[in-house]
């Protein structure tokens, strides 16, 4: 028998409700869709309740009537964590149905009921009562632990849970059930009944910020952006760090080209470096790369345009007073805003959050050369993580696809010969690649610098001599009277060699 359509329940536009965290309404595709249950879950720590906090807050500034029930805390403390964030809850209406001190009497004990048969009933009959007096577009359940533990059996938990669905769907409200994740079983019960599933977790690292990422596991009948995004936990509530995709971000071809300032490093490159291609600057450490990879930015405001540096080992003050004695005044370019410098600190610091930081720069000011100095930081700021090359071709192809010329350096362990080694294997993505090395010759450490790689055009492939003195960059001629002098130890032909 056919259904009539007065018989279906009522078909809500499918709109979506903020999350009141922009990174995370990026990864929801705009936001939770309008009228349905969302589990959040997480160990205790992982931001659930401010989340929920800054879901409701910002239904509060759309006008919109909102509900915060608390199972577990005092709305004193509910109160208190808002506070932590300079945040007043004012126009949100919090629900407290907690056991009172009351309860600890022997008197108030059960002996002849299970918990399930008295309280649980209580609970969602009070829930209930207070959705249907206040109206809510929004809801935040806090949590679905308290329910679990009153229920009797799995089988009455998700009944419960079930009717609560139905109930909010009903009138339109749009839910975040949080969930501590004390079950096992539960845990896919609730996850087959919510219409979408966000997890929370933390992941510990041995030294510094523990770094946090979250994922949605399920949102039925949406696309979504897949896999794990960092976050942090900050003062003014939980910022989301989408994971970069550099195919959402493709722009139009750019031409140009970007010299250092050095004619004979441009002589190198057979010219300049193409503007939208990276470089890698390879070689041990002290070798010069800092110093010819700021050339470069200080080469790029010097034409009128910006560039960033992102610094991972060293301080900018130090930064600025190694720039000067070689003569390139970077603190009035700083002071200017035409040059930024940014300290970055890979103990405190996840991946996806460094990510960030580089696209926002990219997006404000607009930099043609950006600087990374060095790889080895930002490989410490994500320790045991295996896919650190596939962030990597993510971000350079991104930085590439803005036209901005990207340098990275990254330092090599040892000094000379075979003893060098490098930390990861990077070459095969950077478009370019200068490699430095440390030579011994007439009773002097010295250093020399060659262009391996250059994808775009042709270049030299001559040995150069690197030096620095007289407060400024030095690009010798071809080294022609050594043989390996990339080994370390070179052999010399005389002044005749070839």
């Amino acid at each position: 028998m056919p259904v009539s359509r007065e018989s279906l329940p009522v078909d809500y536009p499918d709109e979506r409700v903020s999350s009141g965290v922009v990174g995370l309404d990026d990864v929801l595709g705009g936001g939770f869709p309008q009228g349905h249950s969302f589990l959040v879950q997480g160990e205790p720590g992982t931001g659930k309740t401010t989340l929920g906090l800054q879901f409701l807050m910002d239904g509060a500034r759309r006008g919109e009537q909102v509900l915060y029930v608390t199972l577990s805390e005092s709305q004193r403390e509910i109160e208190k964590v808002a506070r932590s964030h300079g945040w007043t809850l004012e126009n949100l209406t919090i629900f407290e149905y907690t056991p009172t001190e009351d309860s600890l009497r022997p008197e108030d004990q059960y002996s002849a009921f299970h918990p399930s048969e008295v309280e649980f009933q209580d609970t969602t009959q009070n829930i209930l009562a207070e959705v249907d007096r206040v109206q809510p577009a929004r809801v935040v359940l806090d949590s679905l632990s308290e329910i679990r533990l009153l229920a009797r059996d799995s089988l009455l938990y998700r009944r419960q849970v079930l009717a609560l669905k139905h109930f909010f769907t009903n009138r339109n409200c749009t839910v975040l059930l949080l969930d501590g994740r004390t079950g096992t079983v539960q845990d896919l019960q609730l996850q087959s009944i919510a219409h979408g599933v966000l997890m929370l977790e933390k992941v510990p690292r041995e030294y510094g910020r523990t770094r946090r990422r979250l994922q949605v596991s399920k949102l039925r009948g949406s696309k979504y952006r897949e896999g794990y995004h960092d976050y942090s936990i900050e003062t003014g509530g939980i910022r989301v760090y989408p994971r970069l995709v550099a195919n959402e971000h493709r722009a139009g071809a750019v031409s140009g080209t970007v010299s250092s300032g050095l004619a004979e490093l441009d002589s190198l490159w057979g010219g300049a470096i193409d503007r939208g291609t990276s470089t890698l600057l390879l070689g041990p450490a002290g070798s010069g790369k800092s110093s010819v990879s700021m050339s470069y930015a200080v080469a790029a405001v010097e034409r009128g345009e910006t560039a960033a540096m992102f610094l991972f080992e060293e301080w900018t003050r130090l930064a600025c007073t190694r720039a000067a004695s070689l003569g390139m005044d970077v603190t009035s370019w700083l002071e200017k805003k035409k040059l930024f410098m940014e300290q970055i600190d890979p103990a405190e610091l996840s991946p996806g959050e460094f990510v960030q930081r580089v696209r926002e720069t990219l997006e404000e000011h607009k930099p043609t050369v950006i600087v990374i100095d060095s790889l080895n930081g930002f490989i410490n700021a994500m320790p045991g993580e295996h896919h650190l090359a596939i962030m990597m071709h993510e971000l350079l192809m991104f930085l590439n696809q803005r036209g901005a010329a990207t340098f990275v350096v990254l330092s090599q362990a040892g000094l000379m010969g075979d003893a060098i080694t490098s930390p990861v294997d990077l070459s095969y993505l950077a478009d370019n690649v200068l490699l430095f090395r440390y030579f011994e010759a007439h009773g002097r450490f010295r250093k020399a610098l060659s262009v391996v790689k250059k994808r775009s055009g042709g270049h030299e492939d001559t040995i150069r001599e690197l030096s620095m003195a007289g407060g400024r960059i030095h690009i010798g001629p071809a080294l022609k009277e050594f043989r390996g002098v990339l080994t370390g130890v070179p052999t010399y032909l005389g002044s005749g060699g070839t």
